[in-house]
């Protein structure tokens, strides 16, 4: 088969969803990675692959990234655009969802993003190399780039990466790959390692003494994703308040990025309310520990729905005194029921990245007049908005919240409604 090889110019159309620029040539469509609309490129084709020779010239958006290792590491796509123009497009990508599912006369959203060093929660891969481990997050379709600078954790995570990686190149368990999730509590960082081979005696003893040295409470240890975790290592008690609660999340549990984004994701939910009293039931489902669940409960009676085990026993143990029950439950294979759900006031969801799966049918059928969703993606709610639609619901806010600084990823906070009453009342405040 004869190769091709030929050099054009074309200008950058948009971005993908991956962050990539969009461009045309002979019919066909290319993403370039590090492009931003408007910009020009020069490119070389050959046997169905795109090279960027030269970009001729710079989007008024482009800036200088923060970190040095933006180019080769995987956790960031678009640290080389301001992140004003970031926050926007997050919007736009949002609105087009919205717009193509139906909802058309949109009130203007609340917009949030999080600052730089704020993430604290990391999922990097572990390597070991000639002389040291490497710990950082993969590259495109490559090895993982080691993370020896981050503009996105907070510093104190940051701080604690030199002494992690020379603790874990000493385990022998550590043979090839492994990896790494680290929640940074109010306890203390809480860390789960996952290695190819069992952990020995001597490698317990030094995740014991590094535990101790760097007041971690709890390091957990499980062979591979799906595994039983166990304790490998525990200083002290882990804990950490939602809504004033105190909470003991399980090792790896779900915690929100930031501090910053967890705040405007809550602010966002109970601004989203119906009026109510405290009597009146709430049904929250995908709780996890309880992040949104302890907030509601000041508000009213909450009935929170999760399905892992370990997060809704760390939610039970935690309601007492509170307006709050925790109920385990596979929404996807057993979801609420119409009758079920139609206790509830108002449904609080906030789904996992898939949507609501099987639930979504049951909680349109049912007769709740009022819905304040959590999306972590705008795909999903593709899918599931026009049913939302076609079911009587009106959207009368919106909120972008951009916790996922310099990714593609961005959280949208809908407060949905088919009670007339409540849209006419949001119809007439954004009117004037």
């Amino acid at each position: 088969m004869m190769e091709t090889s030929t050099q054009s110019r074309a200008t950058v159309e948009q971005l993908g969803r991956s962050g990539d620029g969009m461009v045309r040539h002979d019919g066909q469509t290319w993403y370039i990675p590090g492009t931003l609309p408007g910009e020009q490129l020069h490119l070389h084709f050959h046997d169905g692959q795109v090279e960027l020779l030269d970009r001729e010239s710079s989007a008024s958006e482009r800036v200088t990234p923060p970190c040095s290792l933006a180019e080769h590491c995987g956790g960031c796509a678009l640290q080389h655009m301001d992140q004003a123009a970031l926050l926007d497009w997050k919007k736009d990508q949002v609105q087009r969802v919205l717009n193509r599912s139906g909802f058309t006369d949109l009130p203007e959203p609340a917009l949030y993003q999080t600052p730089p060093h704020s993430r604290q929660r990391l999922d990097v891969a572990l390597q070991r190399v000639p002389g040291g481990m490497v710990l950082g997050l993969h590259q495109r379709g490559g090895d993982p780039v080691d993370m020896t600078e981050c503009p996105l954790i907070r510093p104190e995570l940051l701080a604690l990466l030199p002494a992690l990686r020379q603790c874990l190149s000493s385990l022998g368990a550590l043979t090839s790959r492994a990896n790494l999730a680290i929640n940074l509590l109010e306890s203390g960082p809480d860390l789960m390692l996952e290695t190819p081979a069992p952990l020995s005696g001597s490698d317990r003893e030094k995740l014991a003494a590094f535990a101790r040295a760097h007041r971690i409470p709890r390091i957990t240890w499980r062979s591979a994703p799906g595994r039983v975790m166990e304790t490998a290592a525990q200083t002290g008690p882990v804990f950490h308040h939602f809504g004033g609660v105190k909470v003991s999340p399980p090792p790896a549990s779900f915690l929100q990025a930031s501090q910053e984004g967890e705040q405007a994701i809550r602010d966002a939910v109970l601004a989203g309310l119906p009026p109510l009293n405290r009597k009146d039931r709430i049904i929250e489902l995908y709780a996890g520990c309880g992040t949104l669940t302890f907030p509601l409960a000041q508000h009213g009676f909450v009935q929170a729905y999760e399905g892992d085990r370990a997060a809704i026993t760390a939610l039970r143990a935690a309601t007492h005194g509170s307006r709050a029950e925790g109920v385990e439950r596979d929404l996807n294979r057993q979801p609420l029921l119409p009758p079920e759900l139609n206790q509830a006031r108002v449904v609080v969801l906030d789904p996992p990245y898939a949507g609501t799966g099987k639930q979504l049918a049951s909680l349109l059928r049912s007769k709740v007049q009022d819905m304040v969703y959590v999306s972590c993606n705008p795909a999903a709610l593709e899918k599931e908005l026009p049913a939302m639609k076609q079911a009587g619901f009106a959207i009368l806010s919106w909120t972008v919240i951009d916790q996922f600084l310099w990714s593609t990823d961005v959280e949208t906070v809908l407060v949905l409604s088919r009670d007339p009453k409540r849209i006419r009342k949001a119809e007439k405040k954004r009117k004037g």
